[in-house]
């Protein structure tokens, strides 16, 4: 088994750098902010940039790491005060709605509803699977929820509501309309 070697004091101050500049970017900018300015932005080179994080979607994960981890553990908060029928339909909200008004995560989340095998194996995309995977499994024992739907599914389609709402316009209100309509349509019996 390998060790990695602790992070130098001035390459840990750069790695930082990085994700809060990325994070700014992504926020002004989504997903396709140029990685060449986030890097002249955190006053280091493309080449550093490069061997924190290999690729855009890298650099994205780590950016996003914090707000993903929160909507795991809301996942299981919700599962504590709510039904469990109630539970998923309300953190598929605050999903949705997160997705909308952090640019860039719609993308990341995309990345983690759509690609199956290694490509699809990311910290973010493992933290809201095992989130919705929970939530699913707990709303089909109760039998809010159809036994057939595997949580991907699930997934899947609160994506969609997000982009349905970004395609129209739409804002929280509408969000809750299309997953009521979701709901019903994944309801047992």
């Amino acid at each position: 088994m390998t060790q990695s070697r602790p992070m130098r004091a001035d390459a840990r101050r750069n790695y930082e750098r990085l994700l809060k500049v990325a994070a700014e970017a992504f926020a002004e900018h989504g997903e396709n902010a140029s990685l060449d300015d986030i890097a002249k932005r955190a006053g280091v080179g493309s080449g550093t940039l490069y061997r924190h994080f290999p690729t855009r979607q890298a650099l994205l994960e780590a950016a996003y790491l914090d707000r993903i981890e929160a909507l795991g553990v809301r996942a299981d908060e919700l599962a504590g005060e709510l039904p469990p029928g109630e539970a998923l339909t309300e953190w598929l909200y605050e999903l949705a709605v997160g997705t909308l008004q952090v640019r860039g995560m719609k993308a990341l989340l995309g990345s983690a509803v759509t690609q199956s095998g290694a490509a699809a194996l990311t910290v973010c995309g493992d933290v809201v699977k095992g989130a919705v995977a929970r939530l699913v499994e707990a709303a089909q024992a109760e039998g809010a929820l159809r036994g057939d739907v595997a949580p991907i599914e699930v997934l899947r389609l609160a994506h969609g509501v997000a982009s349905a709402a970004e395609l129209a316009g739409a804002g929280e209100p509408e969000i809750r309309r299309y997953l009521g309509l979701l709901r019903e349509g994944l309801r047992a019996g």
